[in-house]
């Protein structure tokens, strides 16, 4: 069963060793790059936050107040990878904030160019499987709010993934019209798959009879199919 783990310098008025930090970072970034998150983490105080999947989002930057750090939350079921371009994708929002504090876009060429920065420094060590790096060389040319944007991306890191207990599927390898729920989603939102729209399909909420447009990579529990 999953546990919330949270990963800073200070845990109940004791100071964490970077070793420490490391031991319990090392489960979740690959080794080669453990040494520059946990340096990460202890320079910059961050409150690294492991949390249970979000079918929303893999994680999130918010900045604590003066002298008390920065929170970064990371989804605990992303693999190496994933976790990696997540942390460096929050990282970056924490030196925007450093650097400009909030007179910028949340994921505007100020950000872009930080966590092109940052990323490109772990793509040139060669820490990344090769199709990672390919789709990562062309995803950072102009990198978006969220990788799930980038197919190619999504994709390459998807086959790290560990298998799922459950039959998950990505949702553009269901039929349409099929009736489904979204994996890691607590809620008992039925949906049934319509036509594609670009890089998402419409489909339809059951119980609100609301449309929502859902992305074609997202992971999904058929329950009926057609």
């Amino acid at each position: 069963m999953y546990q919330q783990i949270t990963i800073c310098i200070f845990v109940k008025s004791q100071v964490l060793s970077k070793e420490t930090i490391a031991s319990v970072l090392s489960k979740y970034v690959p080794a080669p790059a453990l040494d520059i998150c946990t340096t990460w983490i202890v320079s910059k105080n961050i409150h690294l936050k492991i949390t249970r999947g979000r079918s929303s989002k893999f994680g999130d930057y918010m900045p604590l107040g003066p002298g008390k750090g920065h929170r970064i939350t990371v989804n605990h079921d992303l693999n190496k990878y994933a976790f990696l371009i997540t942390f460096v994708h929050e990282v970056a929002h924490l030196h925007c904030f450093e650097k400009y504090h909030r007179r910028h876009e949340p994921h505007g060429k100020e950000w872009k160019y930080e966590f092109r920065i940052l990323l490109s420094d772990f793509v040139s060590q060669g820490i990344f499987p090769e199709d990672i790096q390919v789709a990562l060389n062309k995803y950072l040319f102009n990198p978006a709010a969220s990788s799930c944007s980038d197919h190619d991306l999504m994709r390459a890191l998807k086959k790290y993934d560990a298998p799922h207990l459950e039959s998950v599927v990505h949702l553009e390898d269901v039929p349409e019209k099929s009736i489904f729920r979204i994996h890691q989603t607590r809620g008992d939102f039925m949906f049934q798959k319509g036509q594609r729209r670009r890089t998402r399909f419409q489909c339809l909420e059951l119980k609100t009879k609301r449309l929502y447009f859902v992305n074609a990579l997202t992971e999904v529990i058929v329950l009926e199919n057609v």
